[in-house]
């Protein structure tokens, strides 16, 4: 029994928003059946549209779903609902883990996927809780649904299902947005950013430094193209900002906002001491358009990843492994060869990877562990039953193995050759296939036998030497090792490493490619590839694993820094300061002892927390700390929401075609702090771009910087209390004796 609430418990984006009930209003379900003319379009879920609960005391029937994982509610219009101003229901359950899509069937369009959580964090199990989805601003990335020939709606469940009650949902034809101030804060050095929904009168706000009324003497209103229902206005001030309290209201809003402009922090940027930025540090995997690239700025798109192993390029088939129950099926992103053409259209080069085990899939429905022949596995695929995923119920691997010809047909050097030198748009890099050292994990069907330092090596080098004779010029990239862990040994273990006369296995690999190039005369490793994921658990992503996220990246950098995490107490390798990551000065240390003139590129890395806003900033910090330090190229796993904290990373730094520098300016802090900050300096053609990241999530910080011009600048900045949008402005800096960054923001300044 479910009693309801009359109190609303709206999304904090429409907090305020009144819904006006109207006769356009479409129902979809009221009680006890969906409304006329929609249709059941579920899959792989329990349900019941006459589910009994309870309101005002009357009886009432609610939708109750059980989905299994992936599973969906899922319904669909006999017609369209083109241009509907939101979405109205009321649900229960203890927080499902569902993510909601709007979707046109005619044309296979979708919107943004909007997770239960970016709309509420407090559904309940016994209470309903009625949320509204704007369809101006929709929850999680702010954009806009747009009008297209939508007719269907789903609620999806994650990887472990979701169980709720849903009840009076109904497509809403106008939603008013009550006027209000949202935030105000400092920024630069004279100006307050002030955040609003709806129709604002900016005109009677005042702004006291110390008690003391400073003039607002100009104000410049900007709305990000793609989510125009925020609004930021600029308020430019009369006088600079100084230590102390700053209080800004609103009488119209009825609003105030105080803010404690911190002590300044010393420091200088010397443009002279530069070194140069590879533009290729701003890379991802799969970007999804044309636009994506453009408006992110991507520089380099990766095919790559589990998915591609088993790729087929003369069928357009692939199996992702152990990540997909072992399922063969059409390749996602079209054949390699047309993803290339439309990537480089776009301005990204490509990095492609060839596979390099000894098969492929024959086919796009064969799948390895079918239940007539395994019946007693672990789980079944959710959309194939027959589907298994190649465990036994307690998680060891399913014997005897299978056959590979099942689902696999041969992959060799000369099939590979005859696809490279096929190809009718070139890659500038390849990789020799992807995390190869635990393939007889995620590949246990096809490579079941553990892979060793000297496999390893032989494939890397039978699979780059077939990449360099089809393309010469190609740049081989390899061995792209998954982890920490396996930098320094490999499947087989210790006794690996025992044969290999104790030498870690990254430093004997490079070793042994200088070897070869010695021999042949030619070289044939272009990059050293790796992979590097954070190793601390910031999974509870409260306050204590957000503060650890945003200092987890001195990993990257900081030989002081033990890791917090595994890696910082239980070093198995047999480096120097071994419990200090230190991930690009220790591999490019070893690159020069070992194989002087290779490259370092991190072909997957992630956030930890692609929708959460210290992913965002953690993104920010990382990019600046690529350029700062040397990395040669970089590729975020895998494809960041463009609108989202990760998205908004990429663009700070490269969009819409404004690039932060080509080379470094050397930044001297008195107080680096990098726990809680990051300031990022660059130079091009004799102009300065600074990034700086505010780590704190309720301080701002405040620099005197040296040498730091004044003048007019192109900013740009995302978070803190205006939140995740992209913002920009021109402005002026009278001084740069204090300049401001508001708390868990990222901000970019460009001098013009």
């Amino acid at each position: 029994m479910f009693p309801k609430l009359n109190l609303l418990s709206f999304a904090a984006c429409v907090a305020c928003a009144a819904i006006h009930a109207v006769k356009a209003d479409l129902a979809i379900y009221t009680d006890g059946a969906l409304a006329q003319g929609w249709e059941n379009w579920s899959w792989s879920s329990d349900i019941n549209f006459a589910a009994t609960d309870e309101y005002s005391g009357s009886s009432g029937s609610s939708i109750s779903v059980n989905s299994g994982a992936y599973a969906a509610l899922s319904v669909k219009l006999e017609g369209t609902f083109p241009s509907y101003a939101g979405l109205r229901f009321d649900i229960a359950g203890a927080q499902p883990d569902i993510s909601i899509l709007i979707q046109s069937t005619g044309d296979n369009d979708q919107s943004a996927t909007i997770p239960l959580s970016a709309i509420s964090k407090t559904v309940v199990d016994g209470t309903f809780s009625s949320l509204l989805i704007d369809f101006n601003n929709l929850p999680g990335t702010g954009s806009q649904l747009g009008t297209d020939t939508w007719d269907r709606l789903t609620l999806q469940a994650g990887g472990n299902g979701a169980i709720y009650h849903i009840d009076n949902i109904v497509l809403v034809d106008e939603i008013v947005i009550t006027p209000e101030v949202l935030s105000a804060e400092p920024l630069a050095d004279h100006y307050v950013a002030v955040t609003t929904q709806g129709a604002v009168d900016i005109s009677d706000i005042s702004v006291l430094l110390n008690g003391k009324a400073i003039k607002v003497v100009n104000s410049t209103t900007y709305n990000p193209v793609d989510t125009p229902s925020k609004t930021i206005t600029y308020l430019q001030l009369a006088s600079t900002f100084s230590q102390g309290n700053l209080t800004v209201s609103s009488v119209s809003g009825n609003a105030t906002f105080t803010t404690v402009l911190p002590a300044v922090q010393y420091g200088s940027i010397v443009q002279q001491v530069s070194t140069p930025i590879n533009p290729h540090i701003y890379g991802v995997n799969f970007p999804t358009s044309a636009s994506y690239i453009q408006h992110l700025g991507v520089t380099i798109s990766r095919w790559g990843g589990n998915a591609v192993t088993a790729y087929n390029p003369f069928g357009g088939f692939t199996n992702a492994g152990n990540d997909w129950y072992f399922e063969n099926r059409v390749i996602d992103n079209g054949q390699a060869d047309d993803w290339m053409g439309w990537v480089g259209a776009a301005g990204s080069d490509n990095l492609l990877t060839v596979p390099a085990l000894d098969w492929v899939s024959k086919d796009s429905t064969s799948y390895s562990y079918p239940k007539e022949i395994y019946p007693d596995q672990q789980k079944f695929e959710p959309y194939n039953n027959d589907a298994g995923n190649g465990l036994f119920p307690n998680g060891s691997y399913i014997t005897p193995v299978p056959d590979p010809t099942n689902v696999y047909t041969p992959w060799n050097t000369s099939l590979a050759k005859t696809w490279l030198k096929g190809l009718k748009n070139k890659p500038l890099m390849v990789a020799i296939d992807n995390e190869l050292e635990i393939a007889s994990n995620t590949h246990q069907d096809m490579h079941p036998q553990p892979m060793g330092y000297d496999e390893e090596l032989a494939r890397v080098i039978a699979f780059g030497t077939a990449a360099k004779e089809a393309l010469p010029g190609v740049l081989v990239a390899a061995p792209s090792t998954c982890s920490w862990w396996y930098y320094w040994t490999s499947q087989i273990g210790y006794s690996d490493n025992a044969a290999h006369y104790n030498i870690d296995f990254l430093p004997w690999f490079l070793a042994q490619m200088q070897a070869h190039d010695n021999s042949t005369g030619k070289r044939l490793l272009d990059y050293l590839d790796i992979h590097y994921y954070f190793q601390p658990d910031t999974s509870a992503n409260d306050a204590t694993a957000k503060a650890l996220r945003l200092r987890m990246t001195r990993s990257l950098w900081d030989t002081s820094y033990v890791d917090e995490s595994w890696a910082g107490s239980n070093p198995q390798n047999h480096q120097w300061n071994p419990t200090a990551i230190s991930l690009i000065p220790r591999f490019k240390t070893l690159i020069q002892i070992n194989y002087p003139g290779t490259k370092l590129s991190i072909s997957e890395w992630s956030s930890t927390a692609d929708t959460d806003l210290t992913g965002g900033l953690l993104t920010v910090d990382v990019l600046g700390l690529y350029g700062k330090y040397g990395v040669d190229s970089a590729t975020y796993w895998a494809t960041p929401d463009e609108l989202g904290p990760v998205g908004l990373a990429y663009w700070l730094f490269r969009g819409y075609g404004t690039y932060f520098a080509s080379a470094t300016a050397q930044v001297n802090l008195a107080t680096p702090l990098p726990d809680t900050q990051g300031v990022y300096a660059g130079t091009q053609n004799g102009k300065l771009s600074l990034v700086i990241v505010n780590k704190n999530p309720d301080t701002p910080i405040s620099f005197y910087l040296a040498n730091v011009p004044t003048g007019t600048y192109f900013a740009r900045h995302f978070g803190g209390q205006a939140g995740v949008a992209k913002w920009q402005t021109t402005l002026s800096l009278k001084i740069n004796t204090y300049l401001v960054v508001p708390a868990y923001t990222a901000l970019f300044l460009q001098q013009k």
